[in-house]
């Protein structure tokens, strides 16, 4: 397996805290200003990378009204696909300004492009990753062109089945990629919790050997927390300034306090899988003596039988432990014990 791959120098992998992405998709509302604080504030929050999309209308879609164009149900229903990434896109001239402001803000941003001449822009502008979105998974021709830049990738698998995800990785080895994450995704806008699986995600580790994280659609942070606890190493979330503010994505986006919750609280979890270890910690060590140990709770003379009654195991912790308790019942006082005192070693005979 890959231990790890690296963006901008950041080590991302089991090893490692989780690397987390703030989604910024179209929660921009088509104004650059926004865009600069969603930066800003993804920064602030502890977000190690924020993540945009590279696409016109015409890169990702036909400008056609027909029924296949049309979209039914959901946040956008009534709208043609021409129309949805109209509204949607972030502009291309924006793209050296957002790439500007991020460094100067000090904040990797990448981008997921969804044709070539995206890539092409996003190379002149020296991108350090590309995520491949999860609707492009399938698009193995764009894998491979994005793959022969030899940076770093990240490959959303919503709604594709495990010989898909697999295809997926092919195209991008063939097409010269070295790092690679992949990311367990459910492609529903808001997903519920129910619908992740999350144990999907050790599998995937066994199955592909990558890195592998989550790109989570749902309305909090329980289930992206929950995936640290079994592998998750990237965790990536759609974030807005306001959810309220009626852009396409702004409903099932994370707030500035819900990233920062993230942030901490997945590098918690993170932080509690620790390793296999049966020792003692060092936060224990000053309870020792609230353990359960033999005392004698009456006295006795040297050489007195040592009877049932005579010892309990009690707290605190200063006596033999419990398990001698046998040993000590039937055997003799070695000297004169008084009432309440600790048994020891040196104590029966």
């Amino acid at each position: 397996m890959d231990a790890y791959i690296s963006i901008a120098g950041r080590k991302i992998g089991a090893d490692f805290p989780p690397y987390i992405i703030a989604e910024m998709s179209a929660n921009h509302n088509g104004r650059l200003e926004v865009a600069f604080q969603i930066i800003e504030s993804a920064k602030k929050a502890g977000a190690a990378a924020i993540k945009i999309q590279t696409y016109r209308a015409d890169t990702i879609t036909l400008k056609s009204d027909l029924p296949d164009f049309q979209i039914r149900d959901g946040l956008w229903a009534g709208k043609t696909l021409y129309e949805l990434y109209e509204w949607a896109h972030t502009p291309w001239e924006w793209h050296a300004p957002l790439f500007e402001h991020a460094r100067k803000v000090g904040i990797t941003l990448f981008s997921s492009p969804f044709d070539n001449t995206a890539v092409d822009l996003l190379e002149d502008l020296n991108a350090p990753a590309y995520k491949i979105a999860s609707f492009e998974a399938i698009d193995l021709a764009l894998i491979k062109y994005v793959a022969s830049t030899g940076k770093p990738m990240i490959i959303s698998t919503g709604m594709a089945d495990a010989e898909e995800i697999q295809e997926a990785i092919d195209a991008a080895r063939d097409g010269g990629c070295r790092e690679l994450a992949v990311l367990h995704c459910v492609s529903g806008y808001p997903a519920p919790a129910k619908d992740y699986n999350l144990r999907t995600i050790p599998d995937m580790i066994r199955r592909y050997g990558l890195v592998t994280g989550l790109s989570d659609h749902t309305l909090d942070n329980t289930t992206a927390i929950a995936s640290v606890a079994l592998g998750a190493s990237v965790i990536e979330k759609h974030f807005t300034l306001d959810r309220s503010g009626g852009g396409p994505d702004d409903s099932f986006s994370l707030e500035a306090h819900e990233l920062e919750a993230l942030c901490r609280d997945s590098e918690t979890a993170w932080a509690a899988l620790g390793n296999v270890d049966y020792t003692r910690k060092p936060s224990e060590q000053g309870n020792l003596m609230f353990r359960r140990s033999l005392y004698f709770v009456r006295a006795l003379r040297a050489g007195e039988l040592i009877t049932a009654d005579a010892v309990r195991s009690v707290r605190p912790g200063f006596g033999l432990p419990p398990k001698f308790l046998d040993s000590v019942i039937g055997s003799r006082a070695a000297h004169d014990i008084s009432e309440n005192s600790p048994v020891s070693p040196g104590s029966y005979m």
